[in-house]
């Protein structure tokens, strides 16, 4: 799996559902150790390096596919307390000879015994040198590490990266269409999963973080429709684009249909809201998502952003835009994303993203909203799409989020005290949600 990931790839969460899937007479504690090898190595992928380039005496060049046996074995040492330091040095000294012989399995007891002894070299410290945390201890870019310090500052920088380094919860959305309430979904889950661990989020009414609750696709209430697996970030965009009955929205980048189902659920079911996405596969799964929640008055078409709609193109009260993005804020899922992305990619995604931006603004009718959404915390990506779109649209102005008292959620909180700032950003190290930002428009009337 971790070879897929690096050689060809693939995204870790679907190697890892693919590769367990054929292993169907895997007990469930050693699908979780795969699990947790897979996303450790990933997140701890710089650490790993380190301590294994530390106790090489003249330097670790290695093919790629064996310095991943070699992270895998280092991983269990220093940060998996649960595999006795032995079995992880005999397990990886026999996989090491099966793959890449004996020579290297002697390579491997070598490198991995002097690891257990003398455990991680030290890590920078990160108020002096948050540089070299970021780098060195988060597995930051260095292009990335530097970003973060200009935008955020070092001490949010820091905050960022160290969270992005864990695991991150199981967001779930109780679903209001079956009549499902958190307070309902945490009952019932409880009852089902009596091993879980069921936290309510502090920024989305109905959304349950939840650890240890395995096989959520199994339950009875995931299949009675009782809730949705939605991050808690994407929750909160929903909100901010708020729906209510009789009125046409439009989800222009609907993906697998989340937040499409959330706005119906908004709006009980009596808005009328198109959905979009260039990935006709994609809606497929959205529709059977819809159909599991109830959710009805969905259309789903396949649509390209970046070309202009047709002149008869009917307009709509409000619009969501979640558009593509550089993902650096979904590093708790996708750790691999800090293997793949480029500082250049961020200019071309912004361009991307005005042009997304141009296309639907037209179809916003005069008093209607529009919400931008991209989960990242880069600026370029943000507070910069939606400046530069405000300079070159003055018939939109920043609109307010709905009132605190309607829904729960706490806006000002979000966009760090600024009132009824349009502009929110979501953290996972204090919201225990996705980095997202998004950004409420009205169209003036």
């Amino acid at each position: 799996m971790l070879a897929r990931v690096e050689r060809d790839g693939a995204f870790a969460n679907r190697a890892l559902a693919a590769a367990l899937d054929r292993a169907g007479d895997l007990s469930p504690p050693d699908r979780a150790l795969a699990t947790e090898l897979v996303y450790g190595v990933l997140r701890r992928r710089a650490r790993l390096d380190r301590a294994l380039d530390a106790v090489a005496d003249r330097g670790l060049t290695v093919a790629p596919d064996v310095r991943n046996v070699l992270r895998v074995g280092a991983y269990q040492l220093l940060f998996l307390d649960r595999v006795p330091g032995y079995a992880a040095v005999n397990d990886t000294v026999e996989t090491m000879k099966r793959q890449h012989g004996a020579r290297l399995g002697g390579l491997a007891n070598a490198l991995l015994r002097r690891v257990s002894e003398r455990g991680e070299p030290p890590l920078p410290d990160r108020v002096r040198d948050p540089l070299g945390f970021l780098v060195e201890a988060c597995g930051f870019p260095d292009w990335l590490a530097r970003l973060c310090l200009r935008d955020l500052g070092a001490e949010r920088a820091v905050a960022l990266a160290s969270a992005s380094g864990e695991p991150a919860p199981l967001a779930l959305r109780a679903n209001a269409l079956a009549g499902s309430t958190r307070q309902v979904l945490e009952r019932t889950l409880a009852a089902e999963r009596p091993g879980a661990t069921l936290t309510p989020s502090p920024v989305a009414p109905d959304a349950l973080l939840a650890r240890g609750l395995d096989a959520p696709g199994s339950t009875d209430a995931f299949a009675a429709g009782a809730f949705a697996i939605e991050d808690v970030g994407a929750q909160v965009v929903a909100e901010l684009c708020g729906a209510a009955p009789g009125e046409r929205i439009l989800d222009a980048c609907a993906g697998l249909g989340g937040k499409t189902a959330h706005l119906a659920a908004l709006a009980g079911n009596a808005a009328s809201i198109d959905a979009l996405d260039l990935s006709a596969a994609k809606l497929r799964q959205a529709e059977e998502q819809w159909t599991r929640l109830g959710a009805r008055g969905i259309r789903s078409r396949v649509a390209d952003l970046t070309k202009d709609f047709p002149a008869a193109t009917p307009s709509y009260r409000r619009v969501l835009l979640d558009a593509p993005c550089s993902g650096l804020g979904v590093l708790r899922r996708h750790p691999e994303v800090l293997l793949r992305r480029t500082e250049a990619d961020l200019t071309l995604l912004a361009a991307t993203q005005r042009r997304m931006l141009e296309v639907v603004a037209p179809l916003v009718e005069p008093g209607g909203v529009l919400v931008y959404a991209v989960c990242t915390f880069d600026r370029a990506e943000g507070e910069d799409v939606i400046g530069a779109f405000l300079e070159s649209h003055p018939e939109f102005h920043a609109a307010p989020p709905p009132p605190e008292s309607e829904r729960g959620v706490p806006w000002s909180r979000l966009n760090g005290g600024a009132g009824a700032s349009h502009l929110v950003r979501l953290w996972p190290d204090r919201d225990d949600a996705d980095a997202f930002f998004a950004a409420r428009l009205q169209r003036r009337g």
